[in-house]
């Protein structure tokens, strides 16, 4: 069974390893970082940043570990409140751990924690159409997809098209959070 926890300090040099074996991997699907991203104390100033957003309430970042191993991350960004009470979900699973349900669990555990802990309303994400496995995972989670913008993301050399998914959690007249 897997686990998500927020990420820590302490995580850095494992994380760098993570992102080290699993960077060409991700870069089939994902702009590349720069080069800069692949050192120590950059890894470390970025958990730094994602622990300011978390506590910001702007970005929460997990870390899904196996029997304590990091095996992908899963991020509620971009949150919005008031008013919209939504975040925009992102998830990366090591290429020796894809095809084997993580993702999916990453995700459920993701949206438990979205809704009752962080009170959002919605969660949106945003996938290119041949990205099945991607696009299954969401689906298997409860998202829809309710949209398509023709050549929007810029990859190798080429403009792509993005399917967009979103998910209701919980449907309320109460009126969202004005700050968590």
């Amino acid at each position: 069974m897997i686990q998500i926890c927020h990420p820590a300090l302490s995580d850095a040099h494992e994380l760098l390893a993570f992102e080290m074996e699993n960077r060409s991997y991700f870069e089939e699907w994902i702009n590349a970082r720069p080069n800069e991203y692949y050192d120590a104390i950059a890894v470390r100033e970025a958990i730094g940043s994602a622990m300011a957003d978390a506590e910001g309430d702007r970005a929460y970042q997990y870390f899904i570990r196996l029997e304590g191993t990091i095996i992908g991350r899963v991020n509620l960004t971009t949150v919005t409140r008031p008013y919209f009470n939504k975040a925009t979900l992102g998830y990366r699973i090591g290429k020796r751990f894809a095809g084997l349900g993580y993702a999916s669990q990453a995700v459920k555990l993701a949206m438990e924690i979205a809704a009752s802990e962080l009170k959002l309303s919605r969660v949106e994400a945003i996938v290119r159409p041949q990205n099945f496995a991607s696009m299954r995972v969401l689906e298997r989670n409860e998202f829809v997809a309710f949209g398509k913008a023709r050549r929007s993301m810029y990859l190798h050399g080429a403009w792509h098209d993005l399917v967009y998914y979103e998910r209701h959690l919980g449907e309320t007249d109460e009126p969202p959070a004005i700050s968590r």
